[in-house]
């Protein structure tokens, strides 16, 4: 990962592949309106991990629904990838978030349904491969996971550890250029939620894939390139005595 924060304008493609602008967000509801957040910037270089650290209603969630483009700022943009989200139809906004983006959350929002396979199987082949190549890609990365054991086996049939390791390899069977966590091991217990986060490190180094959590553990904060603390609408960057 590049030392430099700022890239000049010519490399910001090559080297940013999350960045916000101005973003704002208010709610409104009748003539009452809440505003969430405005004028917040963020810039996330390839390869970078960051942790986004806040008190409860502080807008972790929102701001993470917001740089994936689950939901819509009312001022500002979000590029991902070098592509603004804003300037997209709704088509072409799910096809890069499929792409270029991975989601992680607390809970693993599984297809309960549907197999360990079948279930990271799933973002391949909504981008257009087929079954076997989906198949393929997700068996290779359950793998990785630790769960070559487990392909068959539906989510109620995991354990909740095994459960957050699936849904990890989701988040990264498209090799996405940033995985966006919201409190990904926030309902595990200490062992587990640190085998998991050792896991998403690892995977970060060897896809050089982009990290951006959300998490109220600062002993998993400190282990992130960045710490950024988001209080009263204004994302601020912590000194490592901070954390």
């Amino acid at each position: 990962m590049s030392d430099m924060r700022i890239p000049a304008p010519a490399a910001i493609a090559d080297t940013v592949v999350l960045r916000a602008e101005r973003l704002g967000k208010t709610y409104a509801e009748g003539k009452l309106r809440t505003p969430v957040f405005d004028g917040l910037d963020l810039s996330v270089e390839r390869g970078e991990t960051v942790a986004i650290l806040g008190a409860s209603g502080a807008g972790k969630s929102t701001l993470l629904h917001l740089l994936g483009g689950l939901d819509t700022p009312t001022a500002g943009e979000v590029y991902v990838t070098g592509q603004k989200m804003s300037g997209l139809g709704d088509a072409a906004r799910g096809r890069l978030r499929n792409h270029a983006l991975g989601f992680v959350y607390q809970f693993h929002h599984l297809l309960p349904e549907f197999t360990a396979v079948e279930n990271v199987m799933l973002p391949v082949v909504l981008g257009g491969a087929s079954v076997r190549e989906a198949a393929q890609k997700a068996t290779a990365l359950l793998d990785a996971v630790g769960l070559s054991h487990r392909l068959a086996h539906k989510p109620g049939e995991l354990s909740g550890g095994e459960r957050q390791r699936a849904a990890v390899a989701r988040a990264l069977v498209n090799r996405p250029a940033c995985v966006l966590g919201d409190e990904p091991t926030g309902n595990l217990d200490e062992k587990t939620a640190a085998t998991v986060f050792d896991l998403m490190l690892a995977l970060n180094r060897d896809q050089r894939t982009s990290l951006v959590l959300v998490t109220h553990d600062r002993r998993l904060a400190r282990r992130l390139d960045r710490v950024l603390e988001l209080h009263e609408g204004r994302l601020r960057e912590l000194a490592p005595g901070e954390v």
